[in-house]
């Protein structure tokens, strides 16, 4: 028999966030979260994302073990813009078609207390969110940033009719693909047509004052895609601290017009997946030591994000970013670069890397079902 049980103590989510270290246990792709972040995720005190969502977290037993889990999401920003679906997402399970089964009836339950029209999954809160289940690329390793899946996920899915919703591929290609000569003749083309200038930093405090910039630019270069939710005012500073101050500073640039308005953004990522295998949740004792010398010393580098005014779009403004970034990852010696999930119909973004052979080495998507 399988039994659903809500999280609601501290010690259920901490086992909510531990049972894929079970169920993963032993395999050289999967890349552990850091146990305490993830607990913090579904921390209402400290997530200002339950201001505008409400979240369900189960895990299913069988025999008193953990089988499964689940969180269901109802986010607000959905609704005002007609998206009149619940989320499921941190979709975790073993093989038994009968416990996604047990998951999925609860997300339907929920959607129709709440009048909602379908399910879609697995997927986060927002788009600075893990999204998708792994269809392809199983034997690549994952990175801090998706969640990687046994191959059985998608026939569970399928079989319990759910069709697929959005598809997602994820490129790398090596830096020495990267060709110089090109982009700095276009960087300086660009910068002297539309009075634009980079900006690079070496210190955090220094890019700090520009972040909400940049933020207000992701929402209004993204804006048009179909999986798009805002960040709002209070998720701006939850992200500052959370995510920026983690970054090299370095690593994140804009791009500027001559009255210092933001036009464009990149933000790079080193590689930590690694590190946090060997981490394996935890930040200490080694943990954090391990991560801070991914930090410092990266063969491979994540871009994260890339976010244009739609003015400047199809104007080469890219190529100041890459620019940038050629002379920042080059003196440290990368190797390989990677690109994180991208919509198979973001033609935008797929255009801006036609110049480096990039190769699809993994894809994803996310299925719908309507709720009955």
């Amino acid at each position: 028999m399988i039994i659903l049980k809500e999280v609601q103590t501290k010690k259920e989510l901490k086992a909510f966030v531990e049972f894929p270290f079970e169920l993963y246990k032993g395999s050289p792709y999967w890349v552990p979260p850091i146990i305490s972040q993830e607990m913090e995720v579904f921390n209402k005190d400290k997530n200002p994302i339950f201001n505008n969502a409400k979240a369900h977290l189960f895990v299913a037993l069988k025999n008193n073990k953990i089988v499964g889990r689940i969180a269901i999401i109802i986010n607000s920003l959905d609704l005002k813009q007609s998206q009149n679906k619940i989320r499921f997402g941190w979709f975790d399970v073993v093989d038994d078609i009968e416990v996604t089964k047990t998951l999925l009836n609860k997300v339907n339950t929920i959607g129709k207390q709440h009048n909602l029209e379908y399910m879609e999954g697995p997927i986060g809160f927002s788009n600075l969110d893990k999204v998708g289940v792994l269809t392809e690329g199983y034997d690549h390793i994952g990175s801090m940033i998706t969640w990687y899946n046994h191959p059985y996920y998608v026939n569970h899915l399928e079989k319990l009719g759910l069709i697929q919703e959005k598809e997602y591929q994820e490129n790398k290609f090596p830096f020495s693909n990267v060709k110089p000569e090109f982009f700095k003749r276009i960087n300086n083309l660009v910068k002297k047509r539309y009075g634009l200038h980079p900006l690079n930093f070496t210190k955090t405090k220094d890019l700090m004052p520009y972040v909400d910039q940049m933020f207000d630019l992701f929402n209004n270069s993204y804006s048009e895609l179909a999986s798009f939710v805002e960040i709002t005012e209070r998720q701006k500073d939850y992200f500052k601290k959370k995510f920026i101050s983690f970054i090299n500073p370095e690593f994140i640039k804009f791009v500027m017009d001559e009255n210092d308005n933001m036009v464009a953004f990149a933000v790079v990522m080193p590689s930590f997946a690694e590190a946090l295998q060997k981490a394996n949740g935890k930040l200490f004792p080694f943990g954090f030591l391990h991560l801070l010398k991914a930090k410092k010393k990266c063969e491979t580098v994540s871009f994260y994000l890339i976010g244009v005014e739609p003015k400047y779009k199809n104007k080469g403004v890219t190529a100041i970013i890459f620019n940038e970034y050629y002379e920042t990852l080059k003196p440290m010696g990368v190797k390989n670069c990677i690109r994180t999930p991208e919509l198979e119909e973001n033609y935008a973004s797929h255009q801006i890397w036609k110049h480096f052979d990039a190769k699809t080495y993994k894809r994803r998507k996310t299925y719908r079902k309507d709720l009955e």
